[in-house]
C-alpha cells in the first residue's frame, strides 16, 4: 500500500497546493509528506512539482499524472466500498464538516451513538461557520445551513429552517422595535451580521408583501461565528437574524424578542452535501441517514411550541 499512499499524498498536495496542508490532511508530518512525493517522483522518473521556499506548483507531468492518479484512488475507494457493502461490515474513517450551531447541537451529541452502532467506523468532525469546499478539503459529508443556488455536489435536503429577526428587550427599549425592513434601514438599527473573509455584501433577504427583497443593513459588529452574534444580541447590542431552532429557548423566556415581524426573513435549509462517488460508500450512506434522521428529530423538538 505504500505506493497507493504516495499517490494519495500526491493528489492531496496537488489539490491543496501546499505540502504542509496535505500533511495535516493525511495526519502526518510535512517531512513524511515530502518524502512520499520524492519517492513517487523517483519511481516515475519525473518531477511532479516545482518547489521553492515560497511556492509549490505542479509541473506539466504533475498535471498529467493527477487525472490518472485521482481515477486510480476513486476506483480503489469504490472497490473497497463494494466489498464492505457485500460483507455488511463497514469500516474506515468519515470526514465530516458542519456549521458551529448545527454541529454542536445536532451532530456532535450523536457521534458517540453512531460509533456504538458501527464500532469500526471512525468520525473526524470539523465545526466551522466558514464556507467549506467539500472537494478541496477531502470531505465525505458536509452539513450546510443556507440556500444553495448551484452545486456540482450531491445535495440532500434534511429540513426547512424558519428564521427570525430578534433583539433583547433592552435594545428595543433603547432603539425601538422596527416594524419592517424599511424601518430597519431608515432608522439605521445596529444589525449583527454573520460575515466571512471575502464577503462583500451587508444585506438581509426579507419577505415583503411584494415578494423577497434585499435590505442593506449596517451595524458596528460582525463575526464569522453565529453563536458570538447570539451572545451580542442577548447583551442588547443589536438585532440578529437567526434560525429559530438556535434561539428557541431565548424566545420562550423572552430574553430575545422578534422584530420586523411585517417582513420576516426567508426560511433557510439544512442540507447534506457530498461528492457523488462518496455516496457509493456504505459507511457514508449509513452516517448520512443516521444524522439526517436525528437532525430532523432535534429540529422538531427545538421548534415545539413556537410559531414559524
Amino acid at each position: 500500500m505504500s505506493y497507493v499512499n504516495n499517490i494519495r499524498m500526491f493528489v492531496r498536495v496537488y489539490e491543496l497546493g501546499s505540502m504542509s496542508a496535505a500533511a495535516r490532511d493525511q495526519r502526518c508530518s510535512p517531512a513524511v509528506a515530502s518524502a512520499r512525493i520524492s519517492e513517487l517522483e523517483k519511481h516515475l522518473g519525473v518531477r511532479l512539482f516545482n518547489r521553492t521556499t515560497r511556492s509549490l506548483q505542479p509541473t506539466e507531468n504533475g498535471r498529467i499524472f493527477y487525472d490518472g492518479a485521482r481515477k486510480v484512488l476513486e476506483s480503489i475507494d469504490e472497490a473497497e466500498a463494494a466489498v464492505m457493502d457485500v460483507t455488511q461490515n463497514p469500516r474506515g474513517t468519515i470526514f465530516v464538516a458542519a456549521p458551529l450551531g448545527i454541529g454542536r447541537r445536532f451532530i456532535a451529541p450523536h457521534v458517540p451513538r453512531f460509533k456504538d452502532l458501527y464500532p469500526q467506523i471512525d468520525v473526524r468532525l470539523r465545526l466551522s461557520d466558514r464556507s467549506i469546499d467539500v472537494t478541496a478539503e477531502g470531505l465525505d459529508v458536509a452539513f450546510h445551513l443556507g440556500l444553495l443556488e448551484d452545486s456540482t455536489l450531491k445535495v440532500r435536503l434534511v429540513a426547512d429552517c424558519p428564521r427570525v429577526l430578534c433583539a433583547a428587550p433592552d435594545y428595543i427599549a433603547r432603539r425601538g422595535n422596527p416594524v419592517d425592513g424599511a424601518a430597519l434601514v431608515a432608522d439605521r438599527h445596529d444589525c449583527l451580521n454573520l460575515r466571512f473573509p471575502g464577503a462583500k455584501e451587508f444585506q438581509w433577504n426579507l419577505l415583503t408583501p411584494d415578494g423577497p427583497r434585499r435590505f442593506e443593513i449596517t451595524g458596528p459588529f460582525e463575526s464569522d461565528d453565529g453563536d458570538v452574534l447570539t451572545g451580542w444580541a442577548l447583551d442588547g447590542r443589536g438585532i440578529v437574524m437567526k434560525p429559530i431552532f438556535e434561539i428557541a429557548d431565548h424566545l420562550r423566556t423572552g430574553r430575545l424578542v422578534p422584530v420586523c415581524t411585517a417582513t420576516p426573513p426567508m426560511a433557510t435549509q439544512l442540507s447534506v452535501l457530498s461528492q457523488h462517488r462518496r455516496l457509493k460508500d456504505p459507511k457514508v450512506r449509513l452516517f448520512t441517514d443516521f444524522m439526517a434522521a436525528h437532525c430532523r428529530d432535534e429540529l422538531r423538538r427545538a421548534m415545539a411550541g413556537l410559531k414559524d
